[in-house]
């Protein structure tokens, strides 16, 4: 649908060849990709928003975004919904403002309360207002025994421990995976008080994804027991940490250490250059320690609210720290995944 002489909204689904157009942009992400559209907006019915650039009927830039609709949050514009990142891919940096002043137009007259973009720090003046977390990058380059050299000594140190535990981790794209996951998944959501994501967002991550060999699970194995996993991406050739969760009971063994390790050894083997751990909440001190270990560059990654009632730029947080987690972290875990099955959409 054109909203002006050269820029139109699309939606990436009715869009022919859609990961050919993003592969081409040095900073894509998975999250840019069709897969991850589909996932998103057939699990939660957000209505893809992706505004495109078009020079001589070929794309060469576009700002990614999802229209959500709740009764409980409101009408916005997010780009995009429960995605680590989605900056804009763009081939001049002069075509953000004006992406930026047909979105804001855009918004207005879908009557959204906000557009909320991820990553144009690059394209917006120093000091605007924008909340800022962290991704980790390892850069593979196809020998492990350097990147093992490079890990720090409590990283190295857990994964021994986990391989002298006798831990064993494999890898899987089986809905049974998919079902060992979501149950530990839920039990860590519980355990730092959070919903878990419905599990129809799971089965549609094994349809779309990893069908199609667009992702793949680590599982590790303990006394028969599975007791930690972690969901991984990839496209292009990069590869990103979604999702991890484990058994608390038996965090001695340093399970989720060789989980990480086994997953890198294999994309490093595959031939990827890039490993991205995903983002990290500046509040999340523990994780962000736990990621500095494996020899990663450290970048910002900001995100940018604009409410269009006032016409500026906000400071936000994600909130995901308060006293909800308490109230949540002490519901039975039935009860709090019906609450996820039935809530989670309405917090993107």
């Amino acid at each position: 649908m054109p909203v002006s002489n050269n820029i139109e909204v699309l939606n990436p689904l009715e869009y022919e060849d859609w990961n050919k157009v993003i592969i081409k942009y040095r900073n894509h992400t998975f999250f840019h990709t069709s897969q991850w559209t589909r996932l998103i907006s057939e699990t939660y019915g957000y209505t893809p928003v992706f505004l495109v650039i078009k020079e001589q009927g070929k794309i060469t830039g576009l700002l990614p975004l999802m229209e959500v609709n709740s009764f409980i949050t409101g009408k916005r514009g997010i780009g995009l919904p429960f995605s680590d990142f989605a900056n804009p891919l763009l081939t001049d940096p002069g075509q953000f403002n004006q992406l930026l002043d047909v979105v804001k137009e855009y918004g207005s007259k879908s009557r959204w309360k906000y557009i909320e973009i991820k990553g144009a720090q690059d394209f917006l003046p120093s000091g605007t207002d924008s909340y800022v977390e962290y991704e980790h990058i390892i850069d593979l380059n196809g020998n492990n025994d350097e990147l093992f050299a490079s890990f720090g000594s409590t990283t190295k140190r857990n994964i021994r421990k986990a391989i002298n535990e006798n831990v064993k981790v494999y890898q899987s794209q089986s809905l049974e995976s998919v079902k060992d996951f979501y149950k530990l998944n839920s039990l860590t959501r519980q355990r730092h008080g959070l919903p878990p994501q419905p599990y129809s967002f799971f089965r549609n991550l094994y349809n779309v994804i990893l069908k199609n060999n667009s992702g793949i699970i680590f599982l590790a194995e303990f006394d028969g027991k599975i007791i930690a996993g972690a969901v991984y991406l990839h496209f292009g050739k990069k590869a990103l940490y979604k999702y991890g969760a484990s058994d608390l009971n038996y965090q001695k063994v340093r399970a989720n250490n060789l989980v990480m390790w086994e997953a890198i050894k294999w994309y490093n083997g595959k031939g990827y250059s890039e490993f991205s751990f995903g983002k990290t909440e500046p509040e999340n001190e523990g994780l962000r320690r736990f990621k500095n270990g494996w020899g990663v560059r450290e970048l910002e990654s900001h995100t940018y609210r604009f409410d269009l009632q006032e016409n500026r730029f906000l400071k936000f947080s994600t909130q995901t720290s308060g006293f909800h987690n308490k109230i949540f972290n002490n519901l039975p875990l039935s009860v709090l995944e019906i609450f996820g099955s039935l809530a989670y959409r309405h917090f993107a």
